[in-house]
């Protein structure tokens, strides 16, 4: 749902509350339907003719289906309702009385007035429509001033056009000059051209032609002092400069027709009881300020308060309003506005979109072959040389995507696949996924070795165990065993220092290399203790080294997919935000015209100021679908309303701030 169907809406809406005819009450207090009988009012009521009528004044109206009608819709619509024939061609029985007479002319007015509602909306949407490709087209020329290397290829795009222009003013200009010297010379032709030759006609040939180019060069002298650059600057300036007045024109247009076009005062209370003639009298009006607007909105030799002047003098001194015929016939006023609304849809309504589609291709920019022929020619020169590296190098390019696979394929099932199925089977306490430094029963192998050993030493030399050097007993063996399990080798240890007092002697007997490699065993036993410490620290830790293997092939797994995704599609996020930054720069225009503005001396926007204000909210409401809410969105349609309501400048400023604070959420 747009602007421009809200508003038509709303007045057909209007249209539809109001009685079709009022009743006239006699000096006696009996209405006329009363005093001529409801029989034959109601015999008045269903001819063939009524019928057809009100058909149609059913399909001009609204619905939610189709808001707004076509101009070629409107144009069938009044055609078959035979209301813009000539006067008295249309035919009414004679037993039908005044009554009938006036009921249809009634109908014959709502049909005409739903029609002009109807055309009414779509020159408004013809206007939008218009004004959102200008600002466009001034962007951009914004774009070739604000840049000096843009300016710079426009001068080199525009080129060839340039030099075609040049090259057609030398032409015209060498024509002109040989035709007035072959009608001066033209007695003599035939002896010059016997006695000069080709040779000599040639020559002059190419005089004329050179001196055609040198009048040129004197006309265009502004060319000399200025560089290319500076010159195709100034052109998009000039071209800028009337762009800007088309849409403060065109834009003015737009809001004279929404404020003064069909003001039927809907929101008063006390509309239903406004008089026919009254209603008939907007009508007219508004049809006129349609036709003048559409005839006035592509002059741009004037400024826009010349232009609104021009506007609404055209509708006061317009000869076709019932004002200003004496002999005017009210039931002939609905078929001349009919008239009047085909001629606005065959010839108004097609010359000023011609108007404006000139005036937009004189002043827009250049064509796509104008702007985009130096890349195609690059491309095109290019492309063999491109092609022949190509294929002298298909091999290797082969070669590196077939490598580009088997990297892929080798990430995947390296990084991914097989770290996740070892995290799976850590998670499920596989046995052959746990992390070991050493095998599961050595330490204990190495460990009973030691106590036999240190066992062994102490039954051989129980000296050095007891103080008495007696058998030791089973219990004195187990308490060895016991302290050798805690790492306590004391017997060994003592043999080791007595031993060490005579090296020699118990190397000879043995003991001290015994007593030796007993501590290498337990050194290793020892080494082993250690060893196991860590691999119970590994295996407590084993899920967390299966995810810190996994992580970095996930990673970059969700990294290529993010932007493979974002290269090839699923861009609904990117796409939000756009229209979310989209809309926020509208909200920064709107800002700008209500800061900008001039009121009136009613504290209301200008129409100018007001058209490019409904520009900027239509913008706005076409975005808010993919932006909002259902119901956020129906919220955010009435605060627009409130923005776009010439209800003051200040009540439009705190509706726009309402819009900022209420809806910051969705455009982020």
């Amino acid at each position: 749902m747009t602007l421009v169907s809200d508003q038509v809406r709303r007045l057909d809406a209007y249209l539809d509350r109001l009685p079709v005819l009022s009743e006239d009450v006699s000096e006696d207090g009996r209405s006329e339907i009363e005093e001529q009988g409801f029989t034959t009012a109601a015999n008045a009521f269903s001819t063939p003719r009524l019928d057809n009528l009100l058909r149609i004044v059913q399909s001009l109206s609204t619905s939610s289906s189709r808001p707004l009608l076509s101009a070629p819709r409107i144009r069938s619509l009044l055609t078959q309702s035979g209301i813009p024939a000539a006067p008295g061609a249309v035919v009414r029985s004679a037993n039908a009385g005044d009554l009938k007479s006036r009921y249809e002319n009634e109908i014959e007015w709502l049909l005409v007035s739903k029609a002009t509602i109807q055309l009414h909306g779509v020159v408004l949407n013809t206007l939008l429509e218009q004004i959102i490709p200008i600002s466009d087209d001034i962007w951009y020329w914004d774009d070739v001033l604000g840049s000096y290397s843009y300016s710079s290829l426009y001068t080199v795009q525009t080129s060839p056009l340039r030099l075609w222009a040049w090259s057609q003013e030398v032409y015209h200009s060498t024509r002109v000059r040989l035709r007035s010297s072959s009608v001066r010379n033209a007695p003599g032709d035939f002896v010059d051209s016997t006695r000069n030759g080709l040779t000599e006609q040639w020559r002059q040939f190419y005089g004329i032609v050179q001196e055609s180019i040198r009048e040129r060069s004197f006309a265009n002298i502004q060319r000399k002092v200025l560089s290319p650059v500076a010159l195709c600057r100034a052109e998009a300036r000039r071209n800028q400069a009337q762009l800007r007045k088309l849409r403060g024109i065109t834009a003015s247009g737009l809001g004279v027709l929404m404020d003064e076009g069909l003001q039927f005062d809907p929101d008063d209370e006390k509309s239903e009881m406004q008089e026919h003639h009254d209603l008939k009298g907007v009508v007219e009006r508004s049809v006129a300020l349609i036709d003048m607007v559409l005839k006035e909105v592509c002059t741009l030799d004037v400024n826009i308060n010349d232009f609104e002047d021009k506007v609404f003098a055209g509708v006061e001194e317009d000869p076709e309003l019932s004002v200003h015929v004496e002999d005017s016939n009210a039931t002939d006023r609905p078929a001349i506005l009919a008239r009047r609304l085909l001629h606005i849809i065959d010839n108004a309504l097609p010359q000023h979109l011609n108007a404006m589609k000139s005036l937009a291709k004189e002043n827009g920019p250049p064509s796509p072959l104008v702007r985009y022929w130096l890349f195609v020619t690059v491309g095109l020169l290019s492309s063999t040389t491109i092609l022949r590296i190509l294929f002298n190098r298909k091999a290797d390019i082969a070669r590196w995507f077939l490598d580009l696979g088997e990297t892929i394929r080798d990430f995947w099932f390296n990084w991914v696949v097989e770290p996740t199925g070892r995290v799976i089977q850590t998670i499920r306490h596989d046995k052959t996924s746990e992390i070991a430094i050493m095998s599961r029963d050595s330490l204990k192998a190495d460990r009973e070795s030691l106590e036999r050993m240190v066992v062994d030493f102490a039954l051989d030399k129980p000296h050095f165990t007891t103080s008495q050097g007696s058998t030791l007993t089973d219990a004195q063996v187990a308490e060895i065993r016991s302290k050798v399990a805690e790492g306590d080798v004391t017997p060994v240890l003592r043999a080791f220092e007595q031993d060490l007092k005579s090296p020699l002697m118990g190397t000879i007997r043995g003991d001290l290399l015994r007593s030796l490699l007993i501590q290498v065993q337990k050194t290793k036993v020892d080494l082993e203790v250690a060893m196991t410490g860590i691999d119970s620290l590994l295996r407590s830790q084993e899920l967390v080294f299966g995810f810190v293997g996994l992580t970095p092939g996930v990673l970059v797994s969700i990294g290529l997919f993010q932007y493979v995704r974002g290269v090839f599609g699923g861009r609904s996020g990117q796409r939000k935000s756009a229209k979310a930054g989209k809309a926020i720069r509208v909200l920064r225009n709107i800002d700008r015209i209500i800061s900008e503005a001039r009121p009136t001396e009613s504290n209301l926007l200008s129409y100018k100021d007001h058209g490019l204000l409904l520009c900027e909210v239509h913008v706005l409401r076409n975005l808010v679908d993919r932006l909002m809410p259902r119901d956020i969105g129906r919220e955010f349609l009435e605060d627009l309303a409130d923005l776009s309501n010439m209800k003051g400048i200040q009540l439009q400023a705190k509706a726009l701030d309402r819009i900022r604070w209420a809806y910051a959420k969705w455009l982020k």
